[in-house]
């Protein structure tokens, strides 16, 4: 018994140890990872629990009965079927039930913001473009009033929505920070210009229907709601890729908007007048609005071919037309002007920049065959890029916003670099933020054999081919996007190290250039990381610089390779093994090593 116990202990202790050893081995492996690679999250898990321990009996799974069936009908409520299959999905009355609407709201960022604003705008567009028509035309009857006054009510229900719900709950901007507390943006709202205004675009003149009757023109308040809609056009353009036809539609609806107006505005004075009283006024044949409209047209963009007004009335209104169609027309001219010209600036500076290059060469009677290949640069960098310098545009950033974008555009690439491996991250961010972007042209030379170099080279797009042999044109190996040459010259000692082999770009190439100047201003922040490159960098030139054997060149192959020289006392084991005659192991191995050195010879 006690042989049993000690043997079933040992057992024990022998499984728990070799489990120990594969813990510290899975951990060792992981420390190797994180050493190597930086960028390798630590994802530790739990130690697995001992195999003889077990589990206490309150764990124990339920028995099988009720409660798995009751989970099961639970399941089974958020089930619907339709025609032949069924899906799983939770009931919107229970989702609409369960959501919670923000305690604040950032009005530059939240879309759910510019969503709703764009339903306050579409409630001021129907105040703004129906009001003058149902007071000048006779579309407004006692048949139809309630289909109207449903609308308005709508409407002014979004305006109160607006009020008590999302304007109240905005964020704002205080000794620059961003304030969220509930009662601090409800007082901030309430002390704006933008409250005053909302709640005059609310006044209940309608209580006047009462005496008046439902006149439209007692509703012209709710049209002073004007500052929502150039906020829902800030906020708007701001999420636009291609902002510009969005100013060229809002810029038309202007226009089209005065000619609205006016088109009421000259049904009412015939109306006034009389419709068909004299020439001038609206004859009351066909459609009135569109009639009306085509008048308004002719009058504002003053093409002409109007009647002359007759009474004193229709003169004063006609010459007041004139003049504010001149001045509307040639201000919605140069708005368009304005928008036009910020949607082709780009284009515009490209123009002129190749103009200028093109003026320059001529001048200078620079060959044709240059001439083409500068046009064919500057033709592909505006089309590949929508720009002819990238860091012109990325200088107007702070640092933070340019580092936010070289890592989404870069990190992923430099951070493959062997070289780079297990340096400090803050210091391949600063590097990031050095790279700069150059276009090669097919048949350009990146860096030629013998050159010293001082750059490292990342492909962005394009690829290119490392040429060499005895002519200099066989290729050895062609780079892809992602691909990375030329970074032991970065750290390479006694001014640098000379290129191996020509890189000529396959077709168009994009590449990210690092200069070494500026990788050793980073590096003096960065000593430690400094050490390991300069042992990676020496290490990777001991590999590549190898001294070859004086014997052969790299064509010559070597079938048998050189014996190295036989230790004294094996020599003198087998010169008495010759002299003794004998058969054994040893003479065996002594005839062997002749028939070696014969071959070898």
């Amino acid at each position: 018994r006690i042989g049993s116990a000690t043997s079933w202990s040992s057992t024990v202790i022998n499984d728990r140890l070799q489990e120990l050893v594969k813990l510290f081995k899975e951990r060792t492996e992981k420390v190797k990872e994180k050493l190597t690679d930086p960028d390798v999250t630590s994802d530790d898990e739990t130690p697995v629990a001992s195999p003889s321990k077990q589990a206490p009996a309150e764990a124990a799974p339920p028995p099988p009965g009720r409660e798995p069936e009751a989970a099961e009908a639970v399941e089974d409520e958020h089930y619907c079927e339709m025609l032949c299959c069924t899906f799983k999905s939770r009931p919107w009355l229970e989702s609409v039930r369960n959501y919670q609407f923000p305690s604040s709201i950032d009005p530059l960022t939240n879309l759910m913001y510019v969503l709703w604003l764009f339903f306050v705008v579409l409630a001021w567009n129907w105040n703004c473009w129906l009001i003058p028509v149902r007071w000048a035309f006779p579309y407004q009857t006692p048949g139809n009033i309630h289909y109207w006054l449903l609308m308005d009510y709508l409407c002014d229900l979004i305006y109160l929505l607006d009020i008590v719900v999302f304007q109240s709950r905005l964020q704002f901007v205080r000794g620059g920070d961003i304030i969220s507390d509930k009662k601090a943006m409800k007082e901030n709202y309430l002390k704006s210009q933008r409250f005053k205004m909302d709640v005059l675009c609310l006044l209940p003149l309608d209580v006047f229907y009462f005496k008046v009757g439902v006149n439209p023109l007692l509703r012209f308040p709710r049209c002073l709601k004007y500052m929502a809609f150039f906020e829902f056009n800030n906020r708007l353009e701001a999420i636009l890729s291609k902002a510009y036809i969005y100013r060229v539609i809002r810029t038309t609806a202007y226009l089209l908007y005065s000619l609205h107006v006016n088109s009421c505005l000259y049904y009412w004075a015939s109306a006034y007048e009389g419709l068909g009283s004299t020439t001038w006024v609206y004859d009351g044949e066909g459609n009135s609005y569109i009639r009306c409209y085509y008048w308004a047209v002719k009058t504002l963009i003053t093409i002409g071919g109007l009647p002359d007004p007759k009474t004193l009335f229709e003169i004063v209104f006609q010459l007041l037309n004139y003049f504010t169609g001149v001045f509307a027309f040639s201000v919605m001219i140069g708005q368009m002007r304005d928008v036009v010209g910020a949607a082709t600036a780009g284009q515009t500076y490209y123009r002129s920049c190749m103009d200028s290059t093109i003026k320059y060469m001529n001048f200078y009677k620079i060959p044709r065959a240059v001439q083409n290949r500068v046009k064919t640069w500057y033709e592909y960098t505006w089309h590949s890029q929508g720009m002819l310098d990238e860091s012109e545009l990325l200088v107007q950033l702070p640092d933070k916003m340019r580092l936010d974008i070289a890592i989404d555009v870069n990190y992923s690439i430099v951070s493959k670099v062997a070289l780079f491996q297990g340096c400090d991250r803050q210091m391949i961010f600063d590097m990031l933020k050095r790279l700069r972007s150059v276009v090669y042209l097919p048949s350009d030379y990146v860096c030629k054999k013998g050159e010293i170099g001082r750059e490292m080279y990342i492909i962005q797009a394009g690829q290119v081919q490392v040429l060499g042999g005895a002519d200099g044109k066989t290729v050895l190996v062609t780079l892809k996007a992602g691909s990375v040459f030329g970074e032991i010259s970065l750290l390479a000692a006694g001014g640098g190290n000379r290129r191996t082999a020509n890189v000529v770009a396959h077709g168009f190439a994009n590449l990210f250039i690092l200069d070494k100047k500026d990788l050793n201003e980073i590096l003096v922040h960065y000593p430690e990381s400094q050490k390991l490159l300069r042992r990676k960098a020496k290490k990777m030139l001991k590999n590549n610089n190898k001294p070859k054997d004086d014997k052969g060149g790299p064509g010559d192959s070597v079938i048998i390779p050189p014996r190295p020289s036989t230790p004294k006392l094996f020599q003198a084991a087998l010169a008495a093994a010759g002299k003794a005659g004998g058969k054994g192991r040893l003479a065996h191995l002594r005839w062997k090593l002749k028939e070696l050195k014969a071959v070898q010879v």
